[in-house]
């Protein structure tokens, strides 16, 4: 089984979210058993919405449970990374043409949130900045043309 990256924060994410799930698992099973005290099951809508919750809310429970079963958490903050963009890193870049400043994160596929600052390591900007360092210029191909940034600073947090 091939383990995928993950940061400190994604394992922490997830297991709250996990946790949040396993507590409402009571509650489901309780609505399920008011709602078949209420007679006939096959015309009983808050039976057939409670089962339909609680194959939901089960199925999120395996999906979490799997992306922790392959996840491979990384804490870069415990990397002797030498100055170079790695996993988990935040990676201030500077737009060449634009002189637009951007920071990015470089998380796992399942964490990446663009509008938050944190892009996947899969991503073509990801890609390009792995293994740079502070002053380096990384070509990153777009959809738009090629895209020339500066990389202006990187932290380990």
């Amino acid at each position: 089984m091939e383990k995928v990256p993950m940061t400190v924060r994604g394992e922490e994410l997830l297991r709250n979210e996990l946790d949040k799930l396993l507590k409402l698992r009571p509650q489901i099973s309780a609505a399920i058993a008011e709602a078949r005290e209420l007679g006939d099951l096959k015309e009983n809508a808050e039976y057939h919405a409670a089962r339909e919750e609680q194959g939901i809310c089960e199925a999120q429970i395996r999906d979490i449970e799997y992306k922790l079963s392959i996840a491979q958490v990384i804490d870069v903050t415990k990397i002797d990374n030498n100055g170079k963009v790695i996993f988990g890193s935040t990676v201030t870049v500077i737009d060449v043409d634009s002189e637009e400043e951007k920071t990015y994160q470089i998380v796992g596929d399942d964490e990446a949130d663009i509008k938050s600052g944190r892009i996947s390591i899969s991503s073509p900007i990801a890609r390009g900045l792995i293994g740079k360092e502070e002053g380096d210029e990384a070509v990153i191909s777009t959809p738009g043309g090629d895209k020339v940034f500066e990389i202006d600073s990187v932290k380990y947090i």
